[in-house]
């Protein structure tokens, strides 16, 4: 299986770009994964809060394959414990995934079309985070899923 993340804009702090690197070399030893960023769009400002959903809707779903197993990352998704979210990969990969996506709408979430492509929602928390560090929150929890399913010691129970 492959796990990829799909995410709107680019990281401008040199710090997370670290820390999201570290961990993507981490999961290598575990599955395929992939981060896949789709640029800003321009002149964002010019358009309404809907327009940009529907531009960014456009990008995303150009991304995706037919077999695609897309996951948005939506605050009103189901939250899961690290353990719980672990048996979530797992799950995936009994079911003979071969791609599973991850995606982190833009500022104002996600449009219509694609709520309606997805298979699921998940929410990292009741909080609301930045979407740079979303980035690195969703990538360390895939990896931290991986190591628990390994009954590595990174996450202690």
């Amino acid at each position: 299986m492959t796990i990829k993340l799909l995410a709107i804009g680019k990281t401008d702090s040199n710090h997370l770009q670290q820390l999201i690197a570290e961990y993507e070399n981490r999961l290598k030893h575990y599955v395929k994964f992939e981060l896949d960023i789709i640029a800003d769009i321009k002149n964002a400002k010019n358009l309404s809060e809907t327009q940009q959903k529907e531009k960014e809707g456009e990008f995303i779903l150009k991304k995706l394959n037919a077999t695609d197993v897309l996951i948005l990352l939506d605050e009103n998704g189901k939250q899961y414990t690290s353990i719980e979210f672990s048996n979530y990969l797992q799950k995936k990969m009994n079911s003979g995934c071969k791609q599973l996506v991850f995606v982190i709408g833009g500022p104002y979430g996600f449009s219509e079309s694609v709520y309606q492509k997805a298979q699921g929602k998940v929410s990292l928390s009741k909080m609301t985070f930045s979407h740079q560090m979303v980035r690195l929150f969703i990538v360390e929890q895939v990896y931290r899923g991986f190591t628990i399913l390994k009954n590595q010691p990174y996450h202690h129970r």
